[in-house]
């Protein structure tokens, strides 16, 4: 267990660029140096972190703990690889009333903030390429959009994740179906899914559910419920890595202020670890008589449905990959995610970062060199945390 959480400690301390990067690190060391497992076991984990909701890539290094360790080897992979970013951000949060409101952080946030449009438009870019190639996806990708930009709400995106669902489950599940690997079993063969976790899984969201209820008609903010507002969310992002600022934008922006939302976000893009550790921030800020405890019971609450559902289909995932139908559901549910994705680029990332045309000018740079030069996101964040600090010293 020491092993694995070390390795995966130090990984946590250097993985900077996302799920994809995560994803590329992870093959390099358990399976290029340690010989862990191989690249077609690696493979079909990569392949189930991106059929469940649920963050990506931490998806992967739980899975890789569970092979090597079972359960206590896939707690310590997540503790390990989480534990630095949820340190950094936890601490930023606890002190962020000590040096935010000096111009020159002031200055450092909103050159972040320009940095999170640049990389969330880059997503948007690679997940539209990826998942609405076919026209049927494209108009449920816009659809979803013009949806949530007209009808902002968490309950408005949920009902858009099942209709998309049916529909990719009616129409897309032919071009699903004729990506399934060859060594998957045949349709015939039975999915045998693990009912206790899935269970569990179930049973917590529909108590967060009911919770968020309550709550809302007492007008009580208690850590039920802000367990509730981050399981929920974990139980629908599908796609991890920036996919999650939509609806984490939705549960908790009655609960924190946009300006405070976007700092934790572009302060979570200049930390290496998993984007779903903005949590600790999030938690510490919303519950602020004891942030630790805000912290902890924000980011259990944002990482555990996505680690239930592995553990649901991590034996049965060959089996699961033979159905056409499920894939075509899923192929639905990603299109509709590109659009959540897009209409948060919209709202509150651009309108709240991008204030004049030297704004708009860094964007288009940044963009430009991202796309044209691919430099590592650790220059990123330096060039436009420093370009941001020196633009607000010009102004003041």
């Amino acid at each position: 267990m020491l092993q694995i959480f070390l390795r995966f400690f130090s990984l946590g301390l250097v993985s900077f660029g996302g799920p994809a990067a995560h994803i590329g690190y992870f093959r390099q060391t358990f399976v290029q140096e340690l010989n862990w497992l191989d690249d077609k076991h690696y493979g079909s984990l990569v392949a189930l972190s991106q059929f469940m909701p649920g963050p990506g890539s931490s998806q992967v290094g739980f899975a890789i703990g569970y092979h090597r360790g079972g359960l206590l080897g896939g707690i310590a992979a997540f503790l390990g690889f989480t534990l630095p970013s949820f340190i950094l951000l936890f601490l930023l949060a606890v002190t962020s009333s000590q040096w935010l409101d000096y111009s020159f952080t002031q200055g450092i946030i909103h050159g972040l903030k320009l940095l999170a449009v640049v990389v969330v438009a880059d997503a948007i870019w690679i997940m539209f390429k990826q998942f609405c190639q076919r026209k049927q996806a494209k108009l449920l990708m816009m659809f979803s959009c013009v949806i949530i930009l007209l009808q902002p709400s968490m309950l408005m995106q949920f009902g858009l994740l099942i209709a998309a669902a049916l529909v990719g489950r009616h129409y897309l599940s032919s071009a699903a179906g004729s990506e399934v690997d060859a060594s998957a079993p045949p349709l015939s063969q039975p999915v045998k899914l693990n009912f206790f976790w899935l269970s569990l899984f179930a049973g917590l969201l529909i108590a967060s559910l009911v919770a968020i209820s309550l709550s809302s008609q007492s007008n009580i903010t208690n850590l039920t419920q802000l367990f509730s507002q981050f399981y929920q969310v974990g139980s629908m992002v599908f796609g991890g890595g920036h996919v999650v600022l939509p609806l984490l934008q939705q549960s908790v922006g009655d609960s924190i202020s946009h300006d405070q939302f976007l700092t934790g976000y572009a302060l979570a893009q200049a930390v290496p670890g998993p984007m779903f550790a903005l949590a600790a921030f999030l938690g510490a800020e919303i519950w602020i008589e004891q942030p630790l405890i805000g912290a902890l019971v924000a980011t259990l609450a944002i990482f555990l449905p996505g680690f239930l559902l592995m553990l649901v289909a991590l034996k049965s995932w060959h089996a699961i990959s033979a159905k056409p139908q499920v894939t075509g559901a899923i192929a639905g549910v990603n299109a509709c995610v590109v659009g959540f994705l897009l209409a948060a680029l919209y709202t509150p990332i651009f309108t709240s970062a991008v204030l004049s045309p030297i704004d708009m000018a860094l964007v288009v740079l940044g963009f430009g060199i991202f796309k044209t030069f691919k430099p590592n996101i650790f220059f990123l964040v330096a060039g436009f945390g420093v370009t941001g600090a020196l633009i607000g010293a010009f102004v003041s």
